[in-house]
């Protein structure tokens, strides 16, 4: 299993040459973010294109130091193992969005509890993430007897992880299944605002063959928690 540092010029190439993040990801993170403001961090920020997106205050962390040059052409930057946030001070932020990350660290508990330390009463977190529907453990499309795809769900309510080809490595991804991210998000002190599923864009799945059939599927997930305004910072 590659590092991100090996796979950081197979990442920048996917996602530059991958129109889907531009047409299924980044609206889903728009509208999350949609109405908010201020100083902000990008949780796995990768080499700068949710920076880019969102603009204005903005810093970016990741684990790889390649990925982290090129993204430093946009904002400044830091290097980091997520979910360690010990580095930022305690409501030191008004936002901090992250797109799939928590579905590649295998401690989601400490990211929601280290957001909420760093993000002020009243501020916010957004997350897109493959949704768990996708990432289960043993998931997977098939055809029954009549020709209509349907979606085995795998371990869909145990958390697992698996290994999945990046380039020329693997990726592990981490599953759980949407009540353990809602309920560790909430003991965090996040309060659930907005919730966003969707399947691949009708774009996308004209452009890859192989998934026609899959629209109905979530693919992607998104979130958006708020702060509550009387919070009280836990050091």
């Amino acid at each position: 299993m590659g590092t991100w540092d090996d796979l950081a010029d197979w990442w920048t190439a996917e996602i530059q040459d991958d129109p889907a993040y531009e047409g299924d990801v980044h609206p889903i993170l728009t509208e999350l973010l949609e109405g908010t403001s201020g100083r902000t961090i990008d949780l796995g920020c990768g080499e700068g294109q949710g920076m880019r997106l969102v603009g204005g205050d903005v810093i970016g962390t990741d684990l790889s130091m390649p990925l982290l040059k090129r993204a430093h052409a946009t904002a400044p930057v830091v290097l980091a193992v997520l979910p360690d946030l010990t580095w930022i001070k305690d409501a030191a932020l008004e936002r901090a969005f992250s797109v799939y990350l928590v579905d590649l660290i295998s401690d989601h508990e400490t990211f929601f509890a280290e957001t909420a330390r760093i993000v002020k009463p009243g501020g916010y977190l957004a997350v897109v993430i493959n949704h768990p529907v996708f990432t289960a453990p043993g998931s997977a499309p098939f055809i029954d007897e009549d020709g209509q795809v349907l979606w085995r769900w795998g371990t869909y309510f145990e958390p697992g992880s698996s290994s999945e080809p990046a380039g020329d490595g693997e990726v592990e991804f981490f599953h759980r299944p949407v009540a353990d991210l809602l309920t560790a998000a909430a003991s965090a002190g996040w309060a659930l605002e907005t919730m966003i599923e969707k399947g691949l864009s009708e774009e996308t799945i004209a452009r890859i063959p192989g998934y026609i059939g899959q629209e109905h599927v979530p693919r992607l997930a998104g979130f958006r928690w708020r702060k509550s305004p009387q919070s009280t910072v836990h050091s």
